[in-house]
């Protein structure tokens, strides 16, 4: 495992930067900052492969039902040729980076610097982590060609209605959205059935959205609209560049 540190103690700069404005001079410095992290994650991810990212939460045990299904979904992700990219902590996000290892699959964890702190799981071929939420999300959208949602709570609703609002607005293609739970996300669709019919949201908004409790079903759906949609084929991945020190091979996996 070869990781890209963030120094230590500087979990708090999200939430001062957060708090309003400051000195231009402050202002200048923590977009500079910002600046370096994006750097950071792109010069790493970009050579990760096509990604599809799963989220969940990251507390439920291994003996929990959520955790063996994820660990399939990872495990059959894999198969299908994509890299699993999750939040890099335990819990479902443990489960499907260990699915993609036990398919001897490409797994990439986008870790978070968080006050109690979350280490990152011991299935991963790669990982970093980052001290901002926001630039987290960019990555964890940047890089996939599918997104996978598994049982969670608040961390997990943002990043699934993140990857929605992306493509509702058409920042972001129709890639497809899977949400795993149809007992657990009971509620959550009937709100979204509602928002259709209160002409909040269009219909079409969620045509791409599946909900489902078939591992089968889920692979077949990111198959049609991901794999054969946008003609992904086995390829060599993208060349190194020696003048941007990109063989280094702390930087960046095999």
């Amino acid at each position: 495992m070869r990781e890209e540190q963030t120094p230590a103690g500087d979990s708090h700069k999200e939430r001062i930067f957060l708090e309003g404005p400051r000195s231009r001079t402050r202002e200048l410095v923590e977009i500079f900052q910002i600046m370096v992290e994006f750097i950071r994650g792109f010069r790493v991810l970009h050579f990760v492969g096509p990604c599809v990212t799963v989220f969940g939460s990251a507390r439920f045990p291994e003996e929990s039902k959520y955790y063996q299904l994820t660990r399939e979904v990872g495990r059959r992700v894999a198969e299908l040729g994509f890299t699993v990219m999750t939040g890099g902590g335990p819990g479902l996000m443990e489960a499907a980076n260990r699915g993609a290892k036990d398919a001897d699959g490409v797994s990439v964890g986008c870790n978070i610097e968080l006050p109690a702190e979350q280490a990152p799981n011991p299935f991963l071929d790669y990982w970093i982590t980052f001290k901002y939420f926001f630039v987290r999300k960019v990555s964890l959208v940047k890089y996939s060609y599918a997104f996978i949602v598994m049982p969670g709570g608040m961390g997990t609703m943002d990043e699934l209605f993140n990857a929605l609002v992306l493509i509702q607005t058409g920042k972001m293609l129709d890639f497809p959205v899977v949400v795993f739970g149809t007992e657990y996300y009971t509620s959550l669709i009937d709100l979204l059935r509602n928002m259709v019919s209160e002409r909040t949201i269009e219909k079409r908004d969620l045509d791409l959205l599946l909900v489902t409790d078939s591992v089968d079903e889920a692979m077949n759906h990111i198959r049609e609209h991901s794999v054969t949609r946008f003609g992904l084929r086995p390829g060599p991945p993208p060349r190194r560049s020696r003048l941007l020190f990109e063989l280094r091979r702390r930087f960046l996996p095999d």
